[in-house]
């Protein structure tokens, strides 16, 4: 299994977050792991983002040509992404913010309304982890008992009240693409 993953959003978004979620959680798997996230200029409105490949064995290079799946979270990253998804990959958009149709019909394409869900949710701020759990239940890259330990690892101390909506939230991501 090798999964080479790409992440990208508004800075803000989460995409940080969902990458390193990814890898803290297969690092917990034992799975081989990297984690580039980008910073610069980017973060001041424009497109944040970062790649993570997960593997069974040993990674060569922590550069990524082509995804196997991309997660967008808004249309600049759509434009700037796409083209990288590698045939017979996946692509993961929030529909909530990137109404734009997907000229490709070489991958496979889910549209999540991620921002939507969020706030249904009571907290608008969760859409990323509506988006992973639609990437965890799309891919089953990881085992979703170790997502939500990472979860409420990232949620310890004074951020404790938090674990319950972001549960809920990759919970309501893993039951929109399997309903």
């Amino acid at each position: 299994m090798k999964k080479e993953i790409i992440m990208a959003g508004f800075g803000g978004q989460g995409v940080m977050s969902i990458g390193k979620t990814l890898a803290e959680g297969g690092v917990e798997e034992g799975l081989e792991v990297t984690w580039v996230p980008s910073y610069g200029p980017e973060m001041r409105g424009g497109t944040a983002n970062c790649s993570v490949i997960l593997s069974d064995t040993r990674i060569g290079t922590p550069l990524i040509e082509e995804a196997t799946e991309v997660i967008v979270m808004n249309r600049p990253s759509l434009a700037k992404f796409l083209h990288v998804v590698k045939p017979g990959g996946s692509i993961f958009i929030n529909s909530s913010t990137v109404p734009d149709e997907v000229e490709r019909n070489d991958i496979d394409v889910y549209r999540i309304p991620c921002d939507d869900m969020a706030t249904k949710l009571g907290n608008p701020k969760v859409s990323n982890m509506v988006m992973l759990g639609a990437y965890i239940g799309v891919t089953q890259a990881l085992k979703v008992p170790t997502i939500e330990n990472m979860i409420k690892h990232m949620f310890s101390g004074t951020k404790a009240h938090l674990i319950d909506v972001n549960l809920k939230a990759l919970e309501a991501g893993m039951s929109y693409v399997n309903k």
